[in-house]
């Protein structure tokens, strides 16, 4: 497969990455990540998300979205997230079979929540009959490319806390976000009120590993709808982080090979970098497309994202050549994805290629 507009997960590992693993491959370390470089780069970690938090490794983002959950539920409790949501659509039940929670999934056009959709899941609070709703889940950028601003996420942060629940931000293109964003990520995820973060890399030039960030939110002592002061859960879903991770099965024995990508990615703002790519050639793209009258570009284009609704007689044809995936089969809405490694070279012979079929048919 010469490129591929299905998913950055396609994409191969970034070379500094790669470099960094294989820089990390010499002597010994302690194992599960008891060495001091593991230690020391989940500080870095902590550090530019503003402090006051605890980060652990994990695997994988399903993996990092369970450990984040997990520590805040109860089996009697619900999980609120957009319909479209990862946790909702393509993590096969996994947050619901392990940790015993149901998910609520709650309606909307672009990705997004708004306080009044949320505000439709906080109901039945001490109604025996019902799960009772504990946090809400959002993704940064969401499924649909699109992304909250600052302000938005902090009305949700604090429309959960005011009903003693919390926040969690799945964050598997997190560095997208920041990048087109144009905001340190502490701004709009530590600085907003969020409880907990899923922080992705793969997706962004990473071979393996995402991390788990708990904010400890000293401040927030307003009790929880357990009755219990918030802050503590905050605490005391950190300290139990390492134990989840364990029965998760996420915890990674040879932890040194991914801190050795999270410093390099960590380093110079690499992390930006290869977002910005990514982002820029997504604009690209849809800038290329826009004028075509048989392709309608159906959401905005926020991050490395476009959506698009074109005939089925094109997709068809396109996808002889290029590899990419009908979101919608009844709209025949198509998403193409951009890596850190797309090219403008990429796009034109891409778009090329759209404009050559459209004119045979």
């Amino acid at each position: 497969m010469k490129h591929s507009f299905g998913s950055d997960n396609h994409s191969g590992v970034h070379p500094q990455i790669m470099q960094a693993i294989i820089e990390a491959n010499n002597e010994f370390a302690t194992a599960y990540g008891e060495d001091q470089y593991t230690k020391e780069v989940l500080h870095k970690l902590e550090d530019l998300l503003g402090g006051n938090c605890t980060a652990f490794f994990v695997f994988n983002g399903t993996g990092a979205n369970i450990v984040a959950l997990q520590g805040f539920l109860r089996s009697y409790n619900s999980v609120l997230a957009p319909a479209s949501a990862h946790i909702n659509v393509d993590e096969c039940g996994a947050v619901e079979k392990i940790s015993s929670a149901r998910i609520i999934p709650l309606e909307t056009t672009d990705g997004k929540v708004t306080p009044q959709q949320v505000k439709a899941g906080l109901t039945g609070f001490g109604f025996q009959h019902h799960a009772q709703p504990k946090i809400l889940s959002i993704s940064q950028p969401t499924e649909l490319g699109t992304l909250y601003t600052p302000e938005e996420i902090k009305e949700l942060a604090d429309l959960m806390h005011s009903h003693g629940c919390y926040l969690h931000v799945d964050g598997s293109r997190i560095s997208n976000a920041s990048e087109s964003l144009g905001l340190p990520i502490k701004e709009f995820i530590s600085d907003c009120g969020v409880d907990a973060l899923s922080f992705g890399g793969t997706k962004n030039g990473l071979l393996m590993g995402e991390a788990v960030v708990i904010f400890h939110r000293p401040e927030n002592t307003l009790p929880d709808s357990n009755g219990i002061p918030m802050n503590m859960l905050n605490m005391e879903a950190a300290k139990n982080l390492q134990y989840l991770r364990k029965q998760t099965t996420q915890l990674y024995s040879k932890s040194r090979f991914i801190a050795a990508q999270f410093n390099e990615y960590l380093t110079n703002d690499l992390y930006l970098k290869l977002a910005g790519q990514s982002n820029s050639m997504a604009k690209y793209l849809a800038e290329s497309l826009k004028n075509l009258k048989e392709v309608e570009i159906s959401k905005p284009v926020e991050s490395n994202a476009v959506f698009a609704i074109i005939p089925q007689w094109l997709s068809e044809e396109l996808h002889k050549k290029h590899y990419f995936y009908v979101w919608d089969e009844q709209t025949n809405e198509v998403r193409w994805m951009c890596s850190f490694n797309t090219t403008k070279e990429d796009i034109d012979e891409f778009v090329k290629d759209v404009k050559e079929i459209i004119s045979r048919h």
